[in-house]
């Protein structure tokens, strides 16, 4: 087998930077030369932007944020075509009451 072709696989204190939490993981990432005491032992520390202690999705706190406006554009496109459905229907709907008025207006008498 050859040898380092594998990178360092070990455990590693994560810093979250925006809640502050730490928490320890094994991992291969690779880290600087920063330390941090956690538990009684000293680890490598990597500094984290976000991670689920923090994370909207995770935490249940705040909504989806939808930079390109891709949600408004889709519901004012459906809300668009349902109109037009509707509209449609609603004409559909008065000319076969119309032609049944008519046939009324036919009926044979006996």
């Amino acid at each position: 087998m050859k040898k380092d072709c594998h990178p360092e696989y070990r455990e590693v204190v994560f810093l979250d930077m925006s809640s502050g939490v730490k928490f320890l993981c094994r991992t291969s990432v690779k880290t600087s030369k920063e330390t941090t005491d956690f538990e009684g032992k000293t680890y490598p520390l990597h500094r984290a932007t976000i991670s689920s202690a923090s994370h909207p999705f995770f935490t249940g706190q705040g909504g989806h944020v939808d930079a390109e406006k891709r949600i408004d554009r889709f519901q004012n496109r459906y809300a668009k075509k349902a109109e037009e459905a509707r509209t449609i229907k609603e004409r559909k709907e008065q000319a076969l009451l119309e032609e049944a008025s008519k046939k009324k207006g036919r009926v044979k008498k006996s």
